[in-house]
């Protein structure tokens, strides 16, 4: 038995519960992993609230880091002891233990510790597909970032810094501003701030190439008016709510505009592609390009704040759950 956070219906951060499961033995292509941290996402939520709807009962989480505690049948490439950790796969992450199938484990290497890879594995690997996948940024190259002092922005910001990626950023406060700027992000813009202005002012009217969005309902237009002829609006979250339908016309409108709605699960959905992502996200790590800042930690059975601080806002960088 162990425990692990479970939910029997959508709903607040109250739903949440932590509960004594059977994790069970693991099956042919599976390892059962005892997790030393588990990485909090803002895709937790969307699944505890119903905006991704599950089958009930769930469990919640995907990003976690740990040891192998045993293995299935036939598995190979993996042993009892190993530290690995998961950033993708079927949920359950949320837990002192679980089974998971061992084409979804990245082994660690021996410089990486397990809080910093459950506070990296899904953010870092967001980050290298916004920044590697969705189009090619040339040295130079003006984006938009929302939230960039978040757990991804951060990531981001470090990570884009050092391609020679200029970032403007989103904070909510003045403080989360200096972070973000301290993190590679060149300038920042607050809430009291006119957006569409600022982002004019500061590309000289042109508009950025590319705006990273994961606000969703409250930024989506605005994004899409800050973004040069011929460029790019990634939407890649809904912090604020689902995004409402759009014209097509609108990107006419704007300048022949791109739009696209990527997912993680696709860019790492092989597992070549997986490791291949894993393997540029610690070689940046250990480079010292990018360092990964964990703002906060919570016991796993205080699931339910650390839910309540991660919507108000009110965290930086990754938080951490520790069973």
């Amino acid at each position: 038995m162990t425990r692990a956070v479970r939910i029997h219906e959508h709903g607040g951060p109250e739903v949440l519960r932590v509960e004594r499961v059977e994790v069970g033995e693991p099956g042919v292509g599976e390892a059962r992993v005892r997790h030393v941290a588990v990485g909090l996402n803002f895709i937790d939520t969307y699944h505890r609230s119903g905006c991704y709807p599950l089958a009930l009962p769930s469990g919640l989480g995907t990003e976690a880091a740990g040891v192998v505690e045993a293995l299935g049948p036939d598995v190979t490439g993996f042993a009892v002891g190993d530290r690995v950790a998961t950033a993708s796969g079927p949920l359950g992450a949320c837990s002192e233990a679980r089974v998971v199938p061992v084409d979804r484990l990245v082994p660690l290497p021996d410089d990486v510790d397990a809080r910093t890879a459950a506070a990296m594995m899904l953010k870092g690997l967001t980050a290298h597909y916004l920044l590697l996948r969705t189009r090619a940024l040339a040295p130079g190259t003006t984006v938009l970032f929302h939230a960039a002092a978040g757990g991804v922005g951060l990531i981001f910001c470090q990570w884009a810094a050092a391609l020679g990626v200029r970032v403007i950023g989103t904070v909510s406060t003045a403080a989360k501003a200096e972070l973000a700027r301290a993190n590679g992000c060149a300038q920042t813009i607050l809430p009291g701030e006119d957006l569409v202005a600022r982002v004019r002012e500061l590309t000289g009217g042109a508009g950025v190439e590319v705006a990273f969005d994961a606000v969703g309902r409250d930024t989506i237009v605005r994004s899409l008016d800050c973004i040069a002829p011929l460029g790019l609006l990634v939407s890649f979250g809904q912090a604020s709510g689902p995004v409402p339908p759009l014209e097509l016309l609108e990107l006419t409108r704007r300048g022949s505009l791109f739009v696209t709605r990527p997912s993680l699960a696709t860019h790492v959905g092989r597992r070549e592609a997986l490791l291949g992502a894993a393997a540029a996200l610690f070689a940046v790590v250990r480079q010292g390009a990018v360092k990964v800042t964990v703002g906060q930690t919570f016991p796993l059975a205080e699931v339910e704040a650390a839910h309540r601080a991660l919507e108000a806002r009110a965290t930086v960088g990754s938080t951490l759950l520790l069973p």
